[in-house]
């Protein structure tokens, strides 16, 4: 996993401050990935944290938000903002991959059909192997016209369109084994 990095995307304060947080899937996000993290710091892969900043709200950088949920104890390699769904536009992210030679990524974090994924598909076009935790991603239900997609629902919806196309799918377990 020499040329491997883990794309840690906006696991960050601001969330709990949103109206559509609950704690749900919460403990068993936590557990993923801090397992996931803790394995790929063992293993030499860098943990790269990308936080996610609005111009007001929770997510602005006033706010005080914009800052690890209080369970990671990790130390990032290095940590980026991002304005917009993927952790690539305006970020620095691909030059400080390509500069360490790093061809595949890991993606975990929040929101698994938002930011998450959006981030595998970027990853993807401009080249990365991309693999894709799901079980280290977290979500919340969304509705539209009407009709309400569970968070199981959208983490299904995430890993069909990406599987074969733009991501692998891998369970924590699956990673730390390679």
């Amino acid at each position: 996993m020499s040329r491997t990095a883990l794309i840690n995307i906006d696991t960050q304060q601001s969330f709990f401050h949103r109206d559509y947080w609950q704690e749900t899937d919460f403990a068993a996000f936590q557990q993923a990935i801090s397992t996931l993290i803790a394995g790929c710091e063992v293993r030499g892969v860098p943990v790269v944290d990308i936080f996610h900043v609005a111009d007001s709200g929770p997510f602005s950088l006033e706010s005080g938000f914009v800052a690890p949920m209080p369970f990671l104890q990790h130390r990032a390699a290095v940590m980026f903002y991002k304005h917009v769904h993927n952790a690539f536009t305006d970020t620095g992210l691909d030059h400080w991959l390509r500069s360490r030679d790093i061809n595949h990524l890991i993606i975990c974090g929040i929101r698994t059909e938002q930011c998450c994924e959006t981030t595998a598909r970027v990853a993807s076009d401009l080249g990365y192997r991309v693999t894709f935790v799901s079980e280290a991603t977290l979500t919340f239900p969304m509705t539209h016209k009407g009709v309400t997609l569970d968070c199981n629902a959208l983490r299904h919806r995430t890993e069909t369109v990406l599987e074969g196309r733009f991501a692998a799918i891998k369970t924590v377990h699956e990673i730390l084994e390679l």
